[in-house]
């Protein structure tokens, strides 16, 4: 009997691998949703028996739908793929009635076991066939942009859930901005990162393989009180340049772990080690402008990335901003094109 599965995504990209991940032996129909909207309507039809569900997307994100599946008790088994794999994340969806929750990027093994341990199925686990069956039915190129941003959306997941642990608080999570600009249009793309006219940012070069970039952490100075406060770094001492030393330290703590979470990520996806540059204090007390200026000007076309971290229990925001040179953009994407290739 054929099971329909439907699998709810707004990344093309992770919808394909995803499809090519399910094994040739399980009779499947399978049926695409870009966003949790479009995903109720379909399982209202009868497309999604077995649905696998992103958290991060617009119009309606994972947990909404997840609730509005729960509420209206709707016939569906529901398994959570996701970048955003913070411990509460998890908790939430399990909560709301998910069978499972897995990392992205899922694969055949992966997705075996799950399938087994639940009595989905349990036949061989060759997917070679359906592997050419999604690949034919590619018409176009793959969306370069859509490939990067689901690249970063599971860096950002990793580095997200680094940062929960340490600070012991949920982290919430946006979907990407990528933008491919001009360098000097740069302040353009930052616009809305630079609401304030005072920030800091912590800067790390990293490189391999030909790919480099600059990673940047970006905060309101108005962030860094209520971080050290987290951190549990002693206010005791009085004294401003006791509080400006403990400041430093929080920028330079919190951008490590991002910064170091998020290029792991990337470095496992593209199967490459990057190689990392000292962090440097960019500036203090400085416009975002003078601060990237020196940095970028010598590129002349930019990946540009934005991720907006916030913490809202303590009412903290920052960004964390990848910065990718035209001809390391060329390499990733011809980097992740030849690794689905050699998966088939």
């Amino acid at each position: 009997m054929t099971t329909p599965v439907l699998i709810c995504d707004d990344s093309g990209f992770a919808r394909r691998q995803l499809a090519r991940s399910i094994p040739d032996g399980w009779d499947v129909e399978i049926t695409f949703a870009v966003n949790g909207e479009e995903a109720l309507s379909l399982i209202r039809q009868g497309k999604g028996d077995v649905m696998f569900l992103d958290l991060n997307m617009p119009v309606m994100d994972g947990y909404q739908t997840m609730k509005a599946i729960r509420q209206d008790d709707l016939p569906c088994l529901v398994i959570v793929v996701s970048g955003d794999v913070q411990p509460e994340a998890r908790e939430r969806m399990l909560a709301l009635g998910a069978l499972e929750f897995i990392r992205k990027p899922i694969d055949n093994s992966k997705l075996m076991s799950l399938l087994s341990q639940y009595g989905i199925y349990s036949g061989a686990a060759d997917a070679t066939c359906r592997k050419q069956a999604v690949n034919a039915r590619q018409s176009q190129s793959p969306d370069k942009l859509d490939i990067y941003r689901e690249l970063v959306n599971v860096a950002m997941g990793r580095a997200g859930e680094s940062l929960a642990r340490l600070l012991g608080e949920f982290v919430d999570l946006p979907i990407p901005n990528v933008n491919l600009i001009e360098s000097n249009e740069l302040h353009m793309a930052i616009a809305e990162i630079n609401r304030n006219e005072r920030v800091s940012a912590v800067s790390k070069g990293f490189v391999s393989a030909g790919i480099k970039g600059e990673a940047l952490v970006i905060f309101n100075d108005t962030n860094t009180r209520s971080m050290v406060e987290m951190l549990g770094y002693s206010l005791k001492e009085e004294g401003a340049e006791h509080t400006s030393q403990l400041s430093l330290e929080a920028l330079m703590d919190v951008s490590n772990i991002l910064i170091g979470a998020c290029l792991n990520a990337l470095s496992d996806q593209l199967n490459v080690n990057f190689s990392h540059t000292q962090p440097i204090l960019l500036g203090r007390d400085r416009g975002l402008e003078v601060l990237l200026s020196d940095n970028i000007s010598r590129w002349s076309k930019v990946m540009a990335v934005e991720i907006a971290y916030a913490i809202k229990s303590h009412d903290i925001s920052f960004d964390l901003l990848l910065l990718f040179p035209d001809d390391a953009m060329e390499k990733i994407y011809t980097r992740l094109v030849d690794l689905e290739e050699e998966a088939v």
